[in-house]
């Protein structure tokens, strides 16, 4: 058939947005966590999110400066009350000053799309010791009514992230479809789902196939990831080859044993650290994030749940100022680096293409100098001293067994303690001394596997003013519309 020139033109054209489509998994999102000792202004992180086409972000607060960069951009956000102010939302009016002040108050046109309120963070963990258990409940009917009755209600949900603890299968039957919640927080657990459910909010849920693996000896590798080598779990003629599928529908029984078989579910949190522990390194997360994504995107579910499922990845960005109780890889769960750079290929498309995601634009970092052992030293006396007080004031967890700096000799190890304090100190030059241990040097002294990081300037007091400064300009442009 004779094609004219017009035609081939037209077919080229449509190949090349066939090719270049860069619409990214339904659903995904991410966690904005901000515990760092310098942080990127919220104008440029928000920018990095609309580069990447990253539509939905969960936050940890409601942070004015934050909440503010996101006016105008429609990407849905998740705002939160963090677990210490949740007896403050005990007081009825207390919890409709939260919601005018961190909800209605954004909530016109051209300004924040508030889609979830997130009451407490994971309160029932056992180690909190039932510390949240009195108050998380009725927080969350507070807030909840309170978003009814400021009339968003219908738009704004109210949740409770929840770590994967409150349920669990029985001993003897550790299959995903004997799934129930925890006896302690059982009759809690029923009566919020109820009140979520009467409300049409989802529950929300943080699945860790990599806290699965660091914390039970013996727990087959394979079975924390998604490309099948695992040794399938049998349930009732269901194959489980991956910990994520058994925890998610493990869920599902447990929502069901209650009455809420069907109800909506958003994964809160689900990532990979790259640091920090044996098991947490760049190539481990490639392989994770490189299973998960296309079973996103292919809406796969889990074998009791099939379809789409909302999720937010963790995190976006490392923080190096967040607690290692857990252990050293806190700090490291970030698909970008401190400074808002990727560490590793990851397609937000779910479609496997080894491609990069888009960094920070127009970063600020400190004077190219670090702080390093002087060999010249005359008294050591003081030397682990010295370490210590720079270890607790910055962030030496790379150092650690498994970690990326692990193998660097003892000199090595003394300079980086010694730069990341400097450099968190905002190469204060009183900073580099450690009682004539240290010097200062214009010699970059990384290694090929560790990175002697060389801080951002921090600029919170530069940008916050100007963000709130954004936002009532925005309010007052679409109300003369």
């Amino acid at each position: 058939m004779w094609v004219n020139s017009a035609s081939y033109l037209m077919i080229w054209v449509l190949s090349l947005l066939l090719l270049s489509d860069n619409s990214k998994v339904e659903g995904l999102g991410v966690n904005w966590g901000t515990q760092a000792n310098h942080k990127l202004p919220p104008n440029t992180v928000v920018q990095m999110l609309k580069d990447n086409g990253i539509q939905k972000v969960k936050l940890f607060d409601a942070d004015e400066s934050t909440l503010s960069a996101f006016s105008g951009t429609n990407i849905e956000v998740m705002v939160a009350i963090p677990n210490g102010e949740l007896n403050a939302m005990l007081d009825y009016k207390r919890a409709q000053k939260w919601v005018e002040k961190n909800v209605t108050r954004y909530h016109f046109r051209g300004g924040v799309n508030i889609k979830y309120v997130a009451v407490g963070n994971e309160p029932f963990l056992k180690s909190y010791n039932g510390t949240f258990e009195n108050a998380t409940l009725p927080a969350l009917k507070n807030i909840q009514n309170a978003l009814n009755e400021a009339g968003v209600g219908d738009i704004v949900k109210a949740t409770v992230p929840l770590n994967a603890d409150v349920y669990e299968s029985p001993q003897g039957t550790p299959v995903p479809s004997a799934g129930r919640f925890r006896p302690d927080v059982a009759d809690l657990m029923t009566q919020m789902v109820q009140f979520m459910s009467q409300n049409n909010a989802p529950f929300s849920v943080n699945i860790y196939p990599f806290l699965s693996l660091y914390g039970s000896v013996g727990f087959p590798v394979d079975y924390a990831f998604f490309d099948g080598g695992a040794e399938p779990i049998q349930d009732n003629g269901i194959q489980y080859t991956n910990v994520f599928d058994a925890n998610f529908d493990t869920l599902v029984s447990s929502l069901k044993a209650v009455g809420f078989g069907d109800m909506p579910i958003i994964v809160g949190e689900v990532g990979w650290p790259t640091n920090g522990d044996v098991n947490a390194n760049i190539n481990n997360a490639i392989r994770f994030y490189r299973g998960l994504l296309p079973r996103l995107a292919a809406n796969t579910g889990t074998p009791l749940r099939p379809g789409n499922i909302e999720m937010y990845l963790f995190g976006l960005l490392d923080e190096d100022a967040k607690t290692i109780a857990p252990g050293n890889f806190e700090r490291h769960w970030g698909i970008f680096r401190y400074d808002g750079q990727p560490k590793f290929p990851m397609d937000l498309t779910g479609q496997n293409r080894d491609v990069y995601l888009v960094g920070a634009k127009d970063v600020k970092y400190l004077e190219n100098q670090w702080c390093e052992f002087n060999p010249n030293a005359k008294d050591m006396s003081k030397l682990q001293e010295n370490m210590n007080y720079a270890c607790t004031f910055a962030d030496c967890t790379p150092l650690g067994y498994g970690s990326s700096c692990q193998n660097m000799d003892t000199n090595g190890n003394i300079s980086y303690a010694f730069n990341v304090y400097f450099q968190t100190q905002n190469q204060n030059l009183e900073a580099c001394n450690f009682q004539g241990l240290a010097r200062l040097t214009m010699k970059n002294i990384s290694t090929d596997t560790c990175n002697f990081t060389i801080q951002i300037a921090s600029s919170a007091l530069r940008i916050a003013v100007p963000a709130a400064f954004s936002l009532i300009i925005t309010a007052l442009m679409y109300l003369f519309l």
